[in-house]
């Protein structure tokens, strides 16, 4: 059964670029009407400029930061303000850092698990009452990256396999619901993430483009009983899966080298 999102409404985060443009530009031809959330808000007219040219659909751009405790609440609070009620809501803002983890500094970390997982959460709670009235979907953007350890990539996985674990649980509870809830966790993909993390160490493998990953995304949400997640890419699939055959140990140290054997500083004599 195809999800259909006409007459809705679609809140998108971290919409001003990458996964986040592809997914607003194939839900306004869909007919939902959009509001494009991100910091960036000159990224966010410009959007909203194009789909308003292309769709007949209406737009709300509302610059925020979501790396802020409370941002959800202010956020909805500010969409009631508008009389706007939220049918679909798709997590997609999230960060990585690469490094040792001890020289991570802890003002960028904090803000990386509150985006990452602080606002996933707060988000979906603060809407979810509206979710529950509608047939939408609840999309988190999830990672490749959750289903291993990542050494020098310590907190971002981390983060994104809360996010898995997270929806899929939600999943669970929105059986019998209308509500389609999916986590999708693609591999690299050619979007401004890797000019965030500030290397492409942790770039891996073939890249797939936006595109490729919001059609994967699509496509399952398109299913009367979709899955609860899914990994974008078939050798991303098959990666993910072959993570189940080895040991903890082994998965740790496999990963460390893929990913630049980052260590820690060894302590100094004294």
């Amino acid at each position: 059964m195809t999800l259909d999102l006409g007459r809705g409404t679609t809140l998108i985060t971290g919409a001003s670029s990458g996964l986040g443009v592809e997914f607003a530009r194939r839900f306004a031809a869909r007919g939902s009407n959009l509001v494009l959330v991100a910091r960036r808000a000159e990224r966010l007219e410009e959007l909203a400029s194009e789909l308003r040219a292309s769709a007949n659909v209406r737009i709300e751009v509302v610059p925020t930061d979501l790396g802020i405790t409370g941002a959800a609440i202010a956020l909805r609070n500010e969409l009631e303000h508008r009389k706007i009620r939220i049918t679909s809501l798709i997590n997609n803002a999230g960060f990585a850092s690469h490094g040792a983890f001890d020289q991570a500094d802890p003002e960028r970390m904090a803000g990386e698990m509150q985006l990452n997982m602080g606002a996933v959460v707060e988000l979906s709670r603060a809407f979810m009452p509206q979710l529950l009235q509608g047939h939408g979907a609840l999309i988190m953007v999830a990672s490749t990256a959750a289903y291993q350890p990542t050494p020098g990539m310590a907190v971002y996985g981390a983060t994104k396999a809360f996010v898995l674990s997270f929806t899929e649980a939600l999943w669970a509870e929105a059986r019998g619901t209308g509500l389609r809830v999916l986590a999708v966790s693609p591999g690299s993909t050619k979007t401004e993430f890797f000019d965030v993390v500030g290397t492409d160490e942790a770039s891996v493998g073939k890249q797939q483009t936006p595109t490729q990953v919001i059609e994967t995304a699509i496509r399952e949400l398109d299913k009367a009983n979709g899955r609860p997640s899914i990994v974008s890419g078939r050798l991303n699939h098959v990666t993910a899966l072959s993570t189940r055959l080895l040991s903890r140990r082994a998965l740790a140290r496999t990963s460390a080298r893929v990913l630049g054997d980052v260590r820690l500083a060894a302590p100094e004599a004294i």
